[in-house]
């Protein structure tokens, strides 16, 4: 991965360059799922976060949960979840869009004063392409796409999941190296200036 590279994942598509990591311990709730999926999507929550070196906590002392993972069949039981919609500004126009893209898969950050990460909140719609994908899959593909705030165009051309040839769904490893290095005590929670990818990249050098 060139410095290019690590830049272009935390570029916007209107230009603007956006990095933040998490600053708080974080604190999982799964709806929609049965216990056997929760416990691959907790799973794939403590997998991340042991590789970035964050910590998990049962309960976030301010929102109770930070980390919300919603699994539907449509996008209209968002606007009938009760009081989501004080959770996320905007959540009927936003479920609009949602229906008219016939998205599969949506991420809302909320962060705090110093601009690191303090909420995230995943929708997953289980239509006819989600529905034949690995669990596991699914819930490694969020969790690594919601331990930082990556680009709207991050993934768009490449997922960062890669198969083994054993068949095995792992993370790339440029990916990995990436987030470990994301989440060194000596970088910023959170960055605004494109030069941050300059460091971020020489850290995954000093790491390696």
């Amino acid at each position: 991965m060139t410095p290019e590279d690590t830049a272009a994942l935390f570029t916007r598509s209107d230009g603007s360059y956006l990095f933040a990591r998490w600053g708080r311990p974080l604190a999982t709730v799964v709806f929609g799922v049965e216990d056997q999926t929760l416990a691959v999507v907790k799973g794939a929550v403590e997998a991340v976060a042991q590789l970035a070196g964050h910590s998990i906590a049962e309960t976030d002392p301010e929102l109770g949960a930070n980390l919300m993972v919603f699994f539907l069949r449509d996008w209209d039981e968002l606007t009938e979840t009760p009081n989501l919609d004080r959770l996320i500004d905007g959540l009927g126009p936003l479920v609009d869009r949602l229906k008219k893209a016939d998205a599969n898969q949506y991420r809302v950050f909320r962060f705090d004063a110093k601009g690191a990460i303090m909420a995230a909140f995943v929708f997953v719609r289980m239509d006819d392409q989600m529905a034949q994908v690995p669990a596991d899959t699914i819930a490694l593909n969020q969790i690594v796409q919601t331990i930082l705030l990556w680009s709207d165009t991050a993934f768009t051309e490449r997922s960062p999941l890669a198969q083994t040839d054993a068949g095995h769904t792992v993370l790339r490893p440029d990916i990995a190296a990436l987030i470990r290095a994301a989440y060194d005590p000596v970088m910023p929670a959170a960055a605004q200036d494109a030069s941050h990818a300059l460091r971020l990249h020489a850290r995954i050098g000093a790491l390696q």
